[in-house]
Order: C-alpha cells, then sequence, then structure tokens
C-alpha cells in the first residue's frame, strides 16, 4: 500500500510539473503576439499597441511590431532582446527616437522604420549597430540628413531614404558608410545633388534617383563612384539637360533616365559609358533619334524607347549598336524603321514597334524577310496604312504578296530645267528641287565645295522643307555647280543648279551712300550680331545742324565781349568809351569752303 501511495505521489508531481512548463511556455508569448519558437520570431502586427508589449522571450531574434500605434522609442525599451537580428516597426506613430535605442542591439542585421513621423535623426540614434546591413527610414517627414549621422553603420549595405520632406543632405552625411552598395532617395523636395555627400559612399553599386525636383544632372554629380553599375534617373519633371560630362568617370552597365523632360537623346553624355548593356530613354519628349546618336555604346544589348514621342529614326541611327539584342520603340508615333538605321540587323532577337502607326512599304521589307525568326514579345507591329492591309499583322503576311504591298516609288525630280542664276554679293539667292516619290523623298544639296546642305544646316546656306535650296547673302566663292539629291528606299534622282556671284565695284572712287557691309561669317555660320555697318552720308540736314551750330558759338563770344566792356566801362567812372565793332567776311580756302561751308567767319573790334 505504502509503495502505491508513492507512485500516485510521483504521478501527481510529473503532471503538476508538465502543467507548470505549459504554463511558463504560454506565458513566454504576449496575449495579442504570434511566437514561433523555432524561428524565435514574434510577429505582433496591427494589435493596437501603444509600447513594446511584455512577455517577449529574451532569445528572440525576429520581432514584428509593424501597423500599432506606438510613438516614440526610449533608451532602454529594447535593452531586454540583446539577440535580436530583425526588428520591424514600420508604419507606427514614431516621432521620436532616442540616441542609444538600439546600443545593446549588436547582432541586429535589418531595421525598418518605415512610415512614421520621424523629422529628424539625432546623432547616436544608431550607435553599435555595427553588424546592421539594412535600413529603411522611408516614408517619413525627414528634412536633412545630418552630418555623421550613419557613421557607426559600417557593414549597412541598403539604405532607403525615399519619401521624406528632405530639402538637404549635408556634405558629410554619409561618411562611415563604406560598405553601401545600394542607395534609394525619392519622393522628397532635393533640388540638387550633393556630389560631395555622394563620394564618400565609394563603393556604391546601385543608386536609385526617383521623383526628384532637380533641373539637370552636372558635371562631377557622380565623382569617385567608381563601383556604381546600376544607375535609375526616374520621374524628375525638371529635368531638361545633362551635361556632357555627367556620367564621366562611371563604368555603368544599366542606366535608366524615363519619365523626365529631355527632348534629345544625350549623346555627349553618354559618349564615356562604353561598358553599358542596358539603356531605358523611355517616356521623355524625344521626337527624332539622329544619325549616330548611339555610337559610342559598343556593348548595349538592350535600348527601350517606349512612349518617347518619337516621330523618326534616321538612317545610321543605331550605328555602333554592334551587340544590340532588344529593341522596343513601342507606342510611339513612327510611320517606319529601316534597316539602314542599324549597325547590323543580325544581331538583333527581339523587336518592338507595335502601336506605332507604321506605314507598310519596302521600307519594312526587312521585318518580313525575318518576321519568323524574330521575337516580338507578343506584340507583332501592324500596318496602319495603306488602307487595303490596316489592321494586318506584319507576320502573317503570307511570301506571295510581300511585293504587291510592300514596294516603293524611286523619286524623281519635277522641274528639270536647268537654272542659271548671277548674282550680286550679298543679294539673296534660292534654287527650286521638288520631288514625287513614295515614301515622300528627302532632299539634300551638295555645295561645290562638296559640303553637304540639310534642313538642318545652320550656316548662309540651308534647305527649306520644301526643297528649296536657299543661300544668304551670297559671296564670291560660293559660285559653282550645286547637286540637288532626292531620295527615299526606293532609291535616289539627283538635278544641277549653277550659281555665279560678281565682285561688288566701286564707282567714281568712293563708295555708295548708305551702303551697309556685312562682314565676318565663321565656319559656316553667319551671325547677325557680328554685322558691321559703314555708312558715309552727307545731305542738307548735316549742313543745317552745322551752320547752327557755328552761329550759335560766335553769338555766345559776342555777347562775352559785351560783357566784359560793360564791367570795364562801370570801373572807368563818368568817362564814357566808345566803341565799334566791325564784323567781316574772309574767305578761306580749304576743305570747308569746297564743302559750301562759305568760308570762316572773323570780326574785328576796336576801342576807343
Amino acid at each position: 500500500m505504502h509503495h502505491t501511495m508513492t507512485c500516485s505521489c510521483c504521478f501527481l508531481v510529473v503532471v503538476f510539473h508538465c502543467v507548470l512548463l505549459s504554463g511558463a511556455s504560454v506565458a513566454a508569448c504576449p496575449s495579442r503576439c504570434e511566437c514561433v519558437p523555432q524561428t524565435k520570431s514574434v510577429s505582433c502586427p496591427r494589435k493596437g499597441l501603444t509600447s513594446i508589449p511584455e512577455g517577449i522571450p529574451a532569445e528572440t531574434k525576429i520581432l514584428e511590431l509593424n501597423k500599432n500605434r506606438i510613438r516614440c522609442l526610449n533608451s532602454g525599451d529594447l535593452s531586454p532582446f540583446p539577440s535580436l537580428e530583425e526588428l520591424d516597426f514600420s508604419e507606427n506613430m514614431i516621432a521620436n527616437v532616442e540616441p542609444g535605442a538600439f546600443s545593446n542591439l549588436l547582432n541586429l542585421q535589418t531595421l525598418c522604420l518605415r512610415g512614421n513621423l520621424l523629422k529628424l535623426l539625432p546623432l547616436g540614434v544608431f550607435s553599435k549597430l555595427s553588424n546592421l546591413t539594412l535600413l529603411d527610414i522611408s516614408e517619413n517627414k525627414i528634412v536633412i540628413l545630418l552630418d555623421y549621422t550613419f557613421q557607426d553603420l559600417r557593414s549597412l549595405r541598403n539604405l532607403d531614404v525615399g519619401d521624406n520632406d528632405l530639402v538637404y543632405i549635408s556634405r558629410k552625411a554619409f561618411s562611415g558608410l563604406l560598405g553601401l552598395q545600394q542607395l534609394t532617395i525619392e519622393k522628397c523636395n532635393l533640388t540638387g545633388l550633393s556630389a560631395e555627400a555622394l563620394s564618400r559612399l565609394q563603393n556604391l553599386e546601385v543608386l536609385r534617383l526617383r521623383h526628384l525636383s532637380i533641373a539637370m544632372v552636372e558635371d562631377q554629380n557622380f565623382k569617385k563612384l567608381y563601383n556604381l553599375w546600376h544607375l535609375e534617373i526616374e520621374n524628375w519633371p525638371f529635368l531638361e539637360d545633362i551635361s556632357p560630362n555627367g556620367f564621366q568617370g562611371l563604368n555603368l552597365t544599366f542606366l535608366s533616365i524615363t519619365y523626365t523632360n529631355i527632348t534629345v537623346v544625350p549623346t555627349a553624355a553618354l559618349r564615356s559609358l562604353g561598358h553599358l548593356v542596358y539603356l531605358d530613354l523611355s517616356y521623355n519628349p524625344i521626337s527624332n533619334v539622329p544619325q549616330g546618336a548611339f555610337r559610342d555604346l559598343l556593348r548595349l544589348r538592350e535600348l527601350h524607347m517606349v512612349g518617347a514621342l518619337l516621330v523618326s529614326v534616321e538612317p545610321q541611327a543605331l550605328h555602333g549598336l554592334r551587340q544590340i539584342r532588344l529593341l522596343n520603340l513601342s507606342n510611339n508615333f513612327l510611320s517606319t524603321l529601316e534597316e539602314s538605321s542599324f549597325h547590323s540587323v543580325h544581331t538583333l532577337e527581339t523587336l518592338r514597334v507595335d502601336r506605332n502607326p507604321l506605314l507598310c512599304d519596302c521600307r519594312l521589307l526587312w521585318i518580313l524577310q525575318r518576321r519568323k525568326t524574330l521575337n516580338f514579345d507578343g506584340q507583332p507591329p501592324m500596318c496602319s496604312s495603306p488602307p487595303e492591309i490596316q489592321g494586318d499583322a506584319l507576320r502573317d503576311f503570307p511570301d506571295s504578296v510581300l511585293f504587291e504591298y510592300f514596294t516603293c516609288q524611286k523619286p524623281q525630280i519635277r522641274d528639270r530645267k536647268l537654272q542659271h542664276v548671277t548674282a550680286h554679293e550679298g543679294q539673296a539667292v534660292s534654287f527650286v528641287c521638288r520631288a514625287d516619290g513614295e515614301p515622300i523623298p528627302s532632299v539634300i544639296w551638295v555645295s561645290p565645295q562638296h559640303r553637304m546642305i540639310t534642313t538642318r544646316s545652320t550656316g548662309r546656306s540651308t534647305v527649306l522643307p520644301s526643297g528649296t535650296l536657299e543661300i544668304r547673302y551670297a559671296q564670291v566663292q560660293d559660285s559653282g555647280t550645286y547637286i540637288c539629291i532626292a531620295s527615299n528606299a526606293g532609291g535616289n534622282d539627283t538635278y544641277f543648279a549653277i550659281l555665279t556671284v560678281k565682285r561688288q565695284t566701286l564707282e567714281g572712287g568712293a563708295l555708295d551712300a548708305n551702303r551697309t557691309l556685312y562682314l565676318r561669317e565663321i565656319n559656316g555660320t553667319f551671325h547677325n550680331e557680328t554685322q558691321v555697318f559703314l555708312k558715309f552720308t552727307l545731305d542738307l540736314k548735316t549742313i543745317l545742324v552745322s551752320t547752327a551750330m557755328g552761329c550759335i558759338t560766335f553769338l555766345g563770344v559776342v555777347l562775352f565781349c559785351f560783357l566784359l566792356l560793360f564791367v570795364w566801362s562801370r570801373g572807368r567812372g563818368q568817362h564814357k568809351s566808345n566803341f565799334s565793332v566791325e564784323y567781316s567776311f574772309r574767305k578761306v580756302d580749304g576743305p570747308t569752303a569746297a564743302a559750301g561751308q562759305g568760308g570762316a567767319r572773323k570780326f574785328n573790334m576796336k576801342m576807343i
């Protein structure tokens, strides 16, 4: 019986001990949180917490307190949890974090403070976080980043400071971030980039700059970022210009410049990016891709210009892109894309020209010939004209009808009557050259000096949109034979015109009255501001003005003499002085007389 009672007592003790253990394990997790012992994580999202809850196990590694109502983090609040590796306070109401609030979290690797009310990060707030690799302080109200704010974060790899009220980043704000690899700055009030602040991030690899109010990428903005390979410039509505040296010193392989207000391909700025593999210039108001726009990007494989308002891609525009694999020009206003635009179409694997008003003629024949091997990424290009094939996809055309629709008409110059114009120096001269063809031919002229003259020429000679050659202020050296060349994808036609300019002669050894000489043409450009006017005029108005000035001077001298005599006579007392003035003309030989001035006037004065 005693043995039976002993066993019963042992059983009760074991049961009681198990109950205690069970109770201890339940008590180790806060009542409104979820705990996972295997990962040592505690999750308390959306619980309406105003402070860190009690009962969190000391060995917790992952603590999620996001989407609550916590307002501040004081020094010592997190000291009971020295094993923390991940800490999430996102989407709370934290307006203040005291220095030292995280000082004992030596193992912390991830800290998220996104979506709070922080306005300032005081110095020392991140002290002793030497193992932190990710810090997210985006979507707060931070106005300025002070010097040495992140100086203790030697192991930080990823920093996100986007969507704040930032107006200024101090020059030494990023000091100490020797290992930072990714930085995101977006949706803030910055109007300029601190080149000195960024230059301290010499190990930075990825830089994202989005939704900023910066108007220009200036020289040396990214100096000393030797390891940067990924740069995003997105949603800068005030950006209109990129300095030719804006990317100098960078070894980028990925560059995205989207949703800005640049109107031309930044060819000069791209010149130094010889290692670039990916380029995105989508959603910028760029209407034209000129010849050689990407000529220095020998390693480029992907080019995106979606929604860029493109109207034309000129012949040789893509020359230099020897390794291009993907070209995306969708959602533009292109009527064609000629094979002559490419360095070589044989490297091309994916082509997107959908959502463009394509005119299906011989210029698109090269696409048809490769329609079975080219990848259109599920969006095949379609014809917008001619009407009989409008809406038809290029890949669906059978070989039998290719040369029925995809044809071009060679240009023909209309009036071929020889134009031989003789002009004097300074006169304006024009030659007409109109051509018909399908598609509409482009017209250029070649000067006697073998210089090409186009609609973009800026000197005294230019070609009007109608094809007419216009020469302003013709010079003797302009004389010679001019060649008009009208060309399209179907071929070309030529026409000749002759200009003879006679040198202006001087008559009678004197320059013509009111003649204007237009001087100084430098490098083929005529500068209006350098016009020099040499006018030689002699008329009745000039003579009358000169005579009036002389008379006024003479009367002034006479009046002065009378005044002297009056003063002298008053000093002589009652003695009366008589005087007479004798005025006489004396004819004087010389230029003045010859000019009709009547000779010099002289007078004698006698005193009695």
